[in-house]
């Protein structure tokens, strides 16, 4: 879930109430905050913690808290507090920037995990943390911690999962919108989503059609995805920017970014009427 901020860059909890509610509302089975999408580097500790408790007050789905930093002991911190907040889990990005080896993002997770009673989900992203996660740290991380529960997966190679879910038992889901039909068919759960912000009932029923083994199905609901995947980011237009610039066109107020994002560039919001008018939202 995207963060709203007010024109005068100020967290608008209100926005982000009503935002969770219309998500829940249209389709959306759960709802990360405070993560990549949703600004997290840009939020102080206190606007991180007010974000997800407003959000967990609001809706009855499941709500994960993007606790994850660089810095093993802020991610504890945060973790620890969101134990009290209401949340039902906690997404840990691997550590960015200081692309630490193998044994320094073993050891960080697991002091992490150690910090709460919550399920916790890793996020491999290694196109923003410099650092992929080794599969045989990956293996004994969930055959050793038990709460180390589930994968965000946006590596970008479905065999490389379909060989962690051979050896594991751990649930799997997307962390790319594009990359989730092949997850899917190799034994993903779901996608913690970008463009789901619209899209989240047709990518629900892509997932029911995989379970029901109905690829053909699957195949012509993920074609009907492929525009919204081609607007949602680009090197001119990020995934914030690209979401906030979309919502409103369905009448929803999704904010503004924070520095370093800008306003999206011109032409977005034509995109965007255009995405959505493909998808009949409009």
């Amino acid at each position: 879930m995207v963060t709203p901020f007010a024109a005068d860059g100020r967290l608008d909890l209100d926005a982000a109430r009503k935002l969770a509610k219309w998500l829940a509302a249209h389709g959306s089975d759960g709802l990360v905050v405070a993560a990549t999408t949703g600004e997290a580097t840009v939020l102080t500790d206190d606007e991180r913690l007010d974000l997800v408790r407003a959000v967990c007050e609001a809706v009855t789905v499941p709500v994960v808290a993007g606790m994850g930093s660089n810095d093993t002991a802020h991610s504890i911190e945060l973790t620890r507090q969101a134990q009290g907040l209401g949340a039902a889990g906690v997404m840990a990005v691997s550590p960015y920037y200081s692309r630490p080896p193998q044994a320094g993002i073993e050891a960080h997770y697991r002091a992490v995990a150690a910090a709460t009673r919550l399920p916790v989900m890793l996020y491999d992203v290694p196109l923003r943390t410099g650092r992929r996660i080794a599969r045989d740290v990956l293996l004994r991380l969930f055959r050793d911690v038990p709460n180390i529960v589930a994968l965000k997966d946006a590596t970008g190679d479905p065999p490389a999962a379909a060989a962690l879910l051979a050896q594991a038992d751990f649930d799997l889901y997307s962390g790319d919108d594009a990359c989730t039909l092949p997850l899917l068919a190799v034994g993903a759960v779901g996608v913690v989503g970008t463009t789901t912000h619209w899209t989240a009932s047709l990518f629900a029923r892509m997932v029911e059609a995989m379970q029901r083994g109905e690829l053909a199905q699957a195949r012509a609901i993920n074609a009907q995805l492929l525009p919204s995947f081609d607007y949602v980011n680009n090197d001119d237009c990020v995934y914030p920017m690209a979401i906030k610039a979309l919502m409103p066109v369905l009448n929803v107020d999704a904010g503004t970014c924070r520095l370093p994002l800008p306003a999206a560039p011109a032409g977005t919001k034509e995109r965007a009427r255009v995405v959505c008018r493909e998808l009949g939202l409009v």
